[in-house]
């Protein structure tokens, strides 16, 4: 049997024509994402369709408007998703990945005409079919992060590989239709959002830290030598899978490739923007989202500008390990274990992967694992042969999550302390009615010479005055506390430095 592949006869390039033509009708006024699949089938229908690079650039053009439509759809959904991500929610993201791998592929298959000197030239208009191709990697780099799930493969060199041939051709600052971002801007954008450390945010902070790249950061100037008397320095070299590095981490090996960038600037915007919001200004006013109103909004901004413009070393080198350990999440249930220690807590068991003096790394192995997201506390106690002789719950911070698969969940946390105290907060202000659970964390000199209240987000505001504490160890007390200044906020808690009322 000959089983070589012979090419489309007309009548059937027509036929797939028509019936791509047709599915565009159909899905005309859709709004939903539930019709991915059938996308990508029109997708692989058309790349197996021989017709002139003309018209398979309009199809293209027209199947991304409703890949656009989904992709708009679907992410609003992944906002509000806890850690580990669902099997049948993973399924469904797939599809959607998959349906955008293979327009970006296809964009870039457009381009070949330009490199070709013997090809049609059809292709007028370069520019828009490679800033759709980067706009598809963006949108799975952007859904990625919204699983906590590392990128793709080979998708931050496609990237670079497409901004330089934007370069090369001149047409990186050419502005998208209907003022859509240039190539310039949508590369910069999709850098500054990867360098902000996606995994240390949770899903509804990433969403609004990529409409803040969107709505106020320009196009990054990429230079050849790193500038002197900057503090945020980053660098890129194209041929890496990587976004970019920070200067103090790591240094650049090939002098050649690697373009530097700078984030000073952007990073003192951020700092501009949480001082008029602290001040009482409305995000509106300032044209930023919704979202910076809130507590976690202005957190973010904060940890924007010490990110962009102050990245650090790490403080202490890590360790690896393989030991047990029991884990409880979340404020509720630590107070609970706090204030109840004979007690035993809804706990899961973890594998601590590494360790230093300032936290751990952890995988999940069994039992409780559920709505589970960065931000949130959680007391760990090492089991085994690393138990200690009088146990002890260390207080932590989810600081950072990845997922690669529902199996699968690592959290990175930050110690806190390794002792707390149950507390109820009868009142913060006065519309404030009966009492809230929160923890006192004993000081830490010097990096925290004062006692810390930990309390659920939005509860207590810095300044606050006459905060009034029961405490209950062997007798009950009364704390009438000042909050002297914010020590840590997210969108979960906010842990804030304070004395006793009478103190100056």
């Amino acid at each position: 049997m000959d089983m070589t592949t012979t090419p489309l006869s007309p009548p059937a390039t027509e036929t797939s024509v028509k019936s791509i033509l047709e599915w565009l009708a159909l899905a005309h006024g859709r709004s939903g994402s539930e019709d991915a699949d059938q996308l990508h089938a029109q997708f692989l229908l058309l790349r197996d369709t021989p017709v002139p690079p003309g018209q398979r650039l309009k199809l293209l053009d027209l199947l991304y408007g409703q890949a656009e439509r989904i992709v708009n759809a679907e992410i609003p959904q992944l906002n509000d998703v806890t850690l580990p991500i669902s099997r049948r929610l993973r399924q469904r993201v797939r599809v959607i990945l998959d349906m955008l791998k293979t327009l970006a592929q296809d964009y870039f298959n457009t381009l070949a005409d330009l490199f070709d000197p013997d090809g049609p030239r059809a292709l007028q208009t370069p520019h828009t079919s490679l800033r759709r191709a980067m706009q598809a990697i963006a949108w799975q780099i952007n859904i990625n992060y919204l699983l906590s799930a590392p990128s793709t493969p080979g998708h931050w060199q496609q990237l670079h590989a497409a901004y330089r041939t934007a370069q090369r051709l001149g047409i990186e600052s050419f502005p998208g239709p209907q003022g859509t971002p240039s190539i310039a801007q949508l590369y910069s954008r999709i850098v500054l959002a990867a360098i902000a450390q996606p995994a240390s945010f949770s899903s509804n902070e990433l969403e609004f830290i990529w409409a803040y790249t969107t709505q106020h950061t320009p196009a990054l100037e990429l230079l050849e030598q790193a500038p002197m008397h900057s503090t945020g320095i980053f660098w890129i070299d194209p041929d890496r899978d990587f976004p970019a590095y920070a200067l103090i981490r790591r240094l650049p090996v090939d002098a050649v490739q690697t373009r530097y960038f700078v984030c000073d600037a952007i990073a003192e915007q951020a700092k501009r923007h949480h001082e008029a919001l602290s001040q009482g200004a409305p995000a509106s006013s300032l044209g930023l989202p919704a979202f910076a109103d809130t507590h976690a909004g202005q957190a973010i901004l904060l940890r924007l500008h010490q990110l962009w413009g102050h990245p650090t070393k790490r403080k202490f080198p890590r360790r690896r390990q393989s030991y047990r350990a029991h884990i409880c999440i979340g404020l509720t249930t630590i107070w609970q274990l706090t204030k109840h220690p004979s007690r035993t807590p809804p706990t899961g068991e973890w594998m601590v992967t590494n360790e230093s003096p300032d936290g751990y790394a952890v995988m999940h192995m069994s039992g409780q694992a559920e709505n589970i997201r960065v931000g949130e506390i959680v007391a760990l106690q090492p089991q085994g042969e690393r138990a200690e002789a009088t146990p002890v719950w260390h207080i932590c911070m989810i600081r950072w999550a990845t997922s690669e698969n529902p199996e699968h969940l690592e959290l990175g946390l930050e110690i806190l302390t390794s002792r707390a105290q149950a507390v109820e907060i009868v009142r913060a202000d006065e519309q404030m009615l009966g009492k809230v659970s929160g923890l006192i964390l004993p000081e830490t000199p010097p990096l925290r010479p004062q006692r810390c209240l930990v309390a659920p987000a939005g509860l207590i505001r810095e300044g606050s005055r006459r905060v009034v504490i029961l405490a209950e160890s062997d007798k009950l007390e009364v704390l009438e506390l000042q909050v002297t200044h914010l020590v840590e906020q997210t969108g979960n808690v906010e842990a804030f430095s304070v004395q006793p009322e009478d103190l100056p």
